[in-house]
């Protein structure tokens, strides 16, 4: 199986330093300067399994690199690279359909770590689920990781499928931030807390009849989140 990386930062010494630890790691590495030189690298390497987008660009943003993307490739992992560490850029790329960020100054070790993670969940593991998991009006397909509500196919990342294949396996049951944290992100995850709501917020767009009075997704004041289906 391979790992593939897209590497897209403008700055060079920096994008140099990401692609050595990388290849360090045992990635494979693709690199872009721009946005649309990343796009096309993505053209042609239709294998990447995750793409490192840096925020700040020369010619459009990180954020519209990721729209872009998303349109037509919802397997791929995203992370955002910035420099700013505003809460408003975090939000903004995550809403943009980023699985994750990381905001410079970083580790090597640290971002190893978060690709590895979206690594093994963009279907890089061997799925050995075949069923389907009825919940009207959802339908999961564990063997294909799609979703359907009345008969009709839901767009999802991996992260957003990982997010609902819990709660469908625990229907009814309250969990908490934490819990889907380390059963969607993994227990060695770095991130914050927060990655959860903004997934959470991300998913009710796409499958509420009414994202700001949920259904199906209901809050847990203080504690977390319950699947209603």
């Amino acid at each position: 199986m391979t790992r593939k990386v897209l590497v897209l930062e403008d700055e060079t010494n920096i994008r140099s330093f990401v692609v050595i630890n990388l290849k360090r790691a045992g990635y494979e590495t693709i690199e872009a300067g721009t946005g649309e030189e990343a796009l096309e690298q993505l053209q042609r390497n239709p294998d990447t399994n995750v793409a490192l987008l840096d925020v700040m660009l020369p010619d459009m943003d990180g954020f519209e690199v990721c729209r872009r993307i998303r349109a037509t490739n919802n397997r791929i992992g995203i992370i955002m690279l910035t420099a700013r560490s505003q809460e408003m850029d975090k939000v903004t790329g995550l809403m943009t359909g980023a699985d994750d960020y990381v905001t410079k100054p970083f580790s090597p070790a640290e971002l190893t770590a978060r690709i590895d993670a979206l690594c093994r969940r963009a279907g890089s593991e061997p799925v050995v689920d075949t069923g389907e998991i009825s919940q009207p009006p959802f339908l999961l397909n564990t063997r294909n990781r799609t979703l359907e509500k009345n008969g009709a196919r839901v767009k999802l990342t991996q992260v957003e499928y990982s997010i609902v294949k819990l709660f469908m396996d625990n229907a009814g049951k309250a969990m908490s931030r934490e819990e889907i944290l380390d059963a969607v992100w993994g227990k060695d995850y770095f991130g914050e807390v927060k990655i959860v709501d903004v997934n959470i917020r991300r998913l009710r767009i796409k499958i509420e009849d009414d994202p700001q009075n949920p259904t199906f997704i209901t809050t847990v004041w203080g504690y977390g989140y319950k699947w209603g289906a």
